[in-house]
């Protein structure tokens, strides 16, 4: 049974935008190999998807979520013939370079939104053979230093009075005051997200004090957006009625792949957002929202 996989030279398979990407092709197999030849096929895309509260809202989406092509490319790394038994490996070097007028944006996993990067080969047999195929993934990253992050402290102070919401409906809250300060909104991903908060009074007991980061993917065109927010991760700093006047450090790592400096562009936008919710022992929650900048450095 042959086996077909890919190799990159960089282990852990970052690159830039104008470097080559460079590999092996590996062939194995116990016996001979007939083949109709190898192809490589390289492919950066961006995939839109809509979710579904949004489907149907907007008929020219259905134009503008075709994926957005950022590089392709193909090669032939071997002619049609036979591999010998054993291992057989075929060097590879592509340019990254974007298409036209486009740039090759950072790898990011979202829900609505995948920037994704891949390299897929191709292997033809004759008649009765299988044909097979590879595929890995690699990791594009910005090595832009101009938009850096700018230290921008945020000082924050949360009582019923400063609630949106509670304004809007009169709910009656308990009475509370929380104060703290966020380092800074403009953030570099490769940096944890810092800052404190102090809990100064609460009438009804604390159940639990979280920070939660959320991705804000919208998508759309010139009729309209579509914007969705999905939680990414949620860590919890305190745990149960905890003590007053007491400084909570908050110190949270951007997860890699999952998180990208922020983007806009014409058909979509990647941003994202940190809440600090505090959930009380009634089960009432109270969040507060800040949109954070996101870069590379």
């Amino acid at each position: 049974m042959a086996t077909l996989d890919i190799k990159l030279k960089r282990v852990n398979k970052i690159y830039h935008e104008g470097e080559v990407l460079a590999g092996v092709v590996i062939v194995q197999s116990k016996t001979d190999v007939q083949h109709q030849g190898i192809t490589l096929t390289i492919d950066g895309s961006v995939n839109l998807q809509l979710s579904s509260k949004s489907v149907g809202l907007f008929e020219a989406f259905y134009n503008s979520v075709k994926p957005i092509q950022l590089l392709t490319g193909s090669l032939q790394v071997a002619k049609p013939g036979k591999f010998p038994a054993g291992k057989t490996e075929l060097a590879f070097e592509f340019p990254l370079k974007a298409k036209g007028s486009r740039k090759l944006f950072e790898t990011y996993h979202g829900v609505f939104v995948n920037i994704q990067y891949t390299v897929k080969a191709d292997m033809k047999r004759p008649l009765l053979a299988k044909d097979m195929a590879k595929s890995i993934e690699f990791i594009i990253e910005y090595t832009d230093k101009t938009s850096k992050a700018e230290v921008k402290p945020v000082p924050f102070t949360v009582t019923p009075q400063t609630l949106q919401n509670a304004k809007e409906q009169k709910v009656s809250l308990p009475k509370f005051k929380v104060h703290g300060t966020l380092d800074s909104s403009s953030c570099s991903i490769t940096k944890p997200l810092t800052g404190h908060v102090i809990v100064d009074e609460c009438a009804v007991p604390i159940k639990s004090v979280e920070v939660q980061l959320v991705r804000v993917e919208t998508c759309g065109c010139a009729e309209g957006y579509a914007r969705d927010a999905t939680e990414i991760q949620n860590i919890q700093i305190g745990e149960g009625d905890i003590c007053r006047g007491i400084t909570i450090p908050i110190h949270m790592v951007f997860p890699r792949l999952f998180t990208c400096p922020t983007v806009a562009t014409t058909n979509f936008k990647v941003g994202f957002e940190v809440n600090l919710v505090i959930v009380l022992k009634d089960e009432h929650y109270i969040t507060e929202n800040f949109p954070l900048e996101l870069s590379r450095f």
